[in-house]
């Protein structure tokens, strides 16, 4: 706490705010029957900015496993970020899901 001296011994406080560190949150990619492969690693390559190597492992794990993570960012971000790429997939003419859920780890 840091204190100020006022006048005649009255002695004035302040408090201190301690910040936190913004939580994180990941975003999903669900998979289907419908969006192709090649739109899959477009996408993560053009919206979250993935290599093509890391692009294709991510597709695929979402293709074997059902979903997969995109990213994780904090919130703002991942929220601007799964909304870009369902506008991109619904131009598209895809049905692609992208969610957001909240970082645990």
């Amino acid at each position: 706490m840091a204190r100020q001296v006022k006048e005649e011994g009255q002695v004035l406080t302040r408090k201190r705010v301690k910040l936190r560190v913004p939580g994180m949150w990941k975003v999903l990619l669900h998979n289907d029957d419908y969006t192709t492969q090649e739109f899959v690693v477009f996408l993560l390559k053009s919206v979250f900015r993935k290599a093509e190597p890391e692009a294709t492992a991510i597709m695929l794990a979402v293709h074997r496993a059902g979903v997969g993570v995109a990213g994780i960012y904090t919130r703002d971000v991942a929220e601007t970020r799964a909304e870009r790429g369902r506008q991109l997939a619904d131009r598209e003419g895809f049905p692609l899901l992208l969610t957001v859920e909240e970082n645990d780890a």
